[in-house]
């Protein structure tokens, strides 16, 4: 493929045109500024963005976020809307660990009160919260019970006793789809999930204890009750081994199909199928499966956070969902287009929902600021609250980036470093990291991601969500 050069539209957008002779069928808009440009052009990210362009039925630009790193298939931090009737849905737009997501839990502790006693609640919750690749969790779901959650989602956590009647309302969606159909997912993959229910995994997922740091937009914070010395806490984790079962499964069965349907592509990481033909209307119903099973998760994650705060600070230490938002899913959703209303099947692919004030999606609570969004950056620096603006609406169907985006690859960052003295470093910043392996660690160091308060100055300035609050990390915990 030839080089590939953006055209700098403004200060914090990119266009790459179409070009016939690549086989897009449309641009390719990045935002960014020109040194995260500078830093997204290091690796292949751009190139599959282009690879993006040329999906069948594909409406409107493919779009890079501004943490766009390289991806399976699509880049992370991709963003891709496709037609339903002549379109087509591709696992790899979503991703392997399917309803990757964050939630924001606020504490009725202040920082001052917490820091005395940290160590003592990060222990707990690492005790309480399981983590690692293959951990089992706490909650003891039976095999005869996963597609009730597979179809109820955090609904069936909070029915079953693992949460408050109100989280599942602070959930998008509701903490469910409706269109789940478990009977799409594998024995395989059911196998692999079901003990996992409750555990936060490996990689770059994370719970941190964080206090909110700077107020920048006082009725947003109003809104979502949090104000500055207020303790917080981001839980980022997704589907387990039963979502990443699920896309290896439809990665390998739309493979196998597209010759039947005359597609061709770039890249076979694009395996896709038409959104209306049985593969793909398969895919969708275990995608959301495996969704509500992650919406689940979360939820059975805060249930066991809830008692480690409470073992330390007592019972009036209480914690409360703000919102949980996903970042690696499809959804059905209404956007103009061209200058008529339709309706076309999202993929996002680390990337954030960010719907603006008013939006009926998002709970009554907010919709005076827009939806809340959280930007994590990572484990020695700082993460953001943000709340979605009309311009993500009107430009990037409703979407912002879901980080800070890797900079560094895992091998790279390791390179030469000790788990023990860079865990001592962040302790002398103030940050305790608990982690169940050293790669947890070192490959989630701060040098492997972009600068987050970059990446938020490009998504505020574009007018696709506007900042809230600003915050620190106080105890890690990782797989």
């Amino acid at each position: 493929m030839a080089e590939i050069r953006p055209e700098q539209i403004d200060a914090f957008r990119y266009r790459i045109p179409r070009d016939r002779s690549l086989g897009m069928r449309t641009d390719v808009v990045v935002y960014a500024s020109a040194a995260l440009m500078e830093q997204i052009q290091k690796d292949q990210s751009l190139t599959q963005a282009v690879n993006v362009a040329t999906l069948p039925g594909i409406v409107g630009p493919s779009l890079a976020m501004p943490d766009i790193h390289q991806g399976y298939g699509f880049p992370i931090g991709g963003v891709a809307a496709t037609d339903l009737d002549y379109g087509v849905v591709s696992p790899g737009g979503v991703g392997f660990d399917i309803n990757c997501g964050v939630r924001l839990v606020r504490s009725t502790l202040p920082e001052t009160e917490v820091r005395p006693r940290l160590k003592d609640l990060i222990n707990q919750t690492f005790r309480d919260v399981p983590c690692g690749t293959g951990t089992e969790g706490r909650v003891g779901v039976k095999a005869s019970q996963i597609d009730d959650v597979l179809r109820q989602g955090a609904r069936w956590m909070v029915e079953n006793g693992f949460g408050d009647e109100r989280d599942a309302e602070f959930a998008e969606a509701g903490g469910a789809l409706e269109s789940a159909l478990p009977n799409k997912v594998s024995a395989r993959a059911k196998e692999r999930g079901t003990p996992q229910l409750g555990t936060l995994g490996s990689g770059n997922h994370f719970l941190e204890v964080q206090y909110v740091e700077q107020v920048h937009d006082v009725p947003g914070a109003a809104a979502m009750q949090i104000e500055e010395g207020q303790v917080v806490i981001l839980i980022h984790s997704g589907s387990r081994g039963l979502g990443h079962q699920v896309c290896t499964d439809y990665v390998a069965l739309m493979n196998q199909v597209m010759p039947k349907y005359n597609i061709t592509l770039p890249d076979r990481q694009l395996a896709c199928a038409p959104v209306r033909s049985d593969e793909g209307r398969s895919y969708l119903g275990a995608m959301a499966a495996a969704a509500n099973f992650a919406w689940a998760n979360r939820q059975a994650i805060m249930h066991f956070l809830r008692g480690a705060f409470r073992r330390i600070f007592g019972e009036s230490a209480r914690l409360e969902l703000i919102y949980d938002v996903c970042h690696n899913i499809a959804k059905r959703e209404t956007y103009d287009v061209d200058g008529r209303t339709r309706e076309v099947l999202v993929h996002r692919k680390g990337a954030t929902r960010a719907f603006p004030p008013g939006d009926p999606e998002i709970p009554a609570s907010y919709r005076s600021i827009g939806q809340p969004v959280f930007i994590p950056g990572s484990m020695g620096t700082a993460s953001w609250v943000l709340a979605g603006q009309a311009r993500a609406k009107q430009e990037t169907f409703g979407s912002v980036c879901h980080g800070a985006g890797r900079l560094l690859s895992r091998t790279a960052v390791r390179k030469g470093k000790n788990a023990r003295e860079e865990q001592r470093k962040l302790e002398e910043n103030g940050i305790l990291v608990r982690s169940e392996s050293k790669d947890g660690i070192l490959e989630e160091l701060p040098e492997a991601y972009k600068n987050v308060d970059e990446v938020i100055e490009v998504v505020h300035n574009a007018g696709l969500a506007k900042k809230v609050a600003r915050l620190r990390p106080m105890g890690v915990i990782k797989g």
